[in-house]
């Protein structure tokens, strides 16, 4: 099985070819709007949690890695000069991955006029590589896939998510790689996960991470995990939620999970199921599995409609009510025993070939989500792993 993707000179495969823009700190947000607004497939990344660089190295290992993915071409990584974030620290680790990574800092630039013209001369540079670039047949072994939940109501468990964990098993069947996300909607499911683990040690690290992410969320020794839209769509329960979120990974074997924290983001180094600890949050949630290399997002709700312009992301719903024109596969006829599970997974995996292959999602380039760079609260962190919580 092939779709028609791009190929990277480190033998990575993009479904997209996209020029990046990395502000590494947030006052340099305006700046490279201004330059991005004179190009199209131009995205914005800024990191709006300190400029300062200590207690801030999953965001630097964040920025990296979102660089890093095959569906960039090129990347510009800007900063105002003042902070403790050399833009460098970002920019050559990115080369190394045999992309263009250039740096632009506005204080040696003597001002914002200035700033923005050097900026717009950098891009037509990169933008002469990016339109080398051609599309050609790849086999779908290359794909990593994020699978994520949202906006989930009853539907979700019943329709949508069975549906998606029918692709993800054709998908691992054919050759690629499913990543899920969200631990915290696997609360309760332990038993579950630890059976399906590939060896011991995943799976205690499964427990852990979990462990470690319900204490994150949990104040005062209550959990809110679930949203208005959550109970209003029928979800009674944190365990009922999460039964049905896990029907969105399918029946294969968990052979990993992947951990971000101060010491960097873990990737895939095999073929076939992992889990990982990708945030709950949609916008983070995309840029983490963009720093996982991942080049699609297969994503269910009960109609809400998330996007993210540098992970193109396929919505299925099974929400008749709420389904609407940013749905790109409709589960709806499942609820009325009109269609099956099978079926409409089989038309989410032959969907996944044709967007890595260039089709637009609905929505695509349209409206999305911002690019959020999420970090864990290091203070936390360390109370977590050493203190009693």
């Amino acid at each position: 099985m092939y779709f028609n993707g791009y190929k990277r000179s480190n033998g990575t495969v993009g479904t997209r070819n996209k020029i990046l823009i990395i502000s590494v700190d947030e006052c340099m947000e305006g700046i490279a709007r201004a330059i991005a607004n004179e190009f199209e497939d131009v995205i914005i990344v800024t990191n709006y949690n300190t400029c300062m660089l200590g207690g801030n190295e999953e965001t630097l290992s964040n920025m990296i890695n979102i660089g890093s993915n095959p569906n960039v071409c090129g990347v510009l990584i800007m900063a105002m000069g003042c902070g403790s974030i050399d833009p460098n620290l970002v920019a050559n680790p990115i080369s190394k991955t045999g992309k263009i990574a250039k740096t632009l800092t506005a204080i040696k630039e003597q001002g914002t006029r200035k700033t923005i013209k050097k900026g717009i001369e950098i891009l037509k540079e990169i933008e002469i590589e990016k339109n080398k670039a051609v599309r050609s047949d790849i086999h779908i072994s290359n794909l990593i896939v994020g699978v994520k939940c949202g906006g989930s109501d009853t539907s979700s468990g019943l329709a949508s998510n069975p549906s998606v964990g029918k692709a993800s098993d054709m998908l691992i069947e054919n050759g690629a790689t499913v990543v899920a996300g969200e631990l915290m909607e696997l609360v309760g499911c332990e038993d579950i996960l630890l059976k399906r683990a590939c060896d011991e040690q995943v799976g205690k690290k499964i427990i852990r991470l979990i462990n470690e992410e319900e204490k994150r969320w949990g104040v005062a020794n209550d959990t809110e995990i679930m949203s208005v839209g959550n109970s209003v769509g029928g979800l009674t329960t944190i365990e009922e939620k999460a039964l049905g979120s896990l029907e969105k990974i399918g029946t294969k074997p968990i052979v990993g999970i992947l951990e971000f924290n101060q010491s960097g983001h873990e990737k895939p180094t095999k073929k076939g199921l992992y889990l990982s600890d990708t945030t709950m949050l949609c916008g983070g949630s995309a840029m983490h599995f963009a720093s996982i290399g991942a080049q699609l997002i297969l994503w269910t709700s009960g109609g809400a409609g998330f996007n993210n312009e540098l992970i193109p992301v396929i919505r299925v719903s099974g929400n008749e009510n709420l389904i609407n024109e940013d749905i790109d596969i409709d589960a709806t006829k499942i609820m009325k025993n009109e269609d099956t599970i099978d079926n409409v997974g089989s038309k989410i995996f032959d969907k996944v070939i044709e967007v890595a292959s260039g089709q637009k999602t609905n929505i695509e380039g349209v409206g999305y989500s911002y690019c959020t760079l999420y970090q864990k609260n290091t203070r936390l962190e360390y109370c977590i792993k050493k203190c009693e919580l």
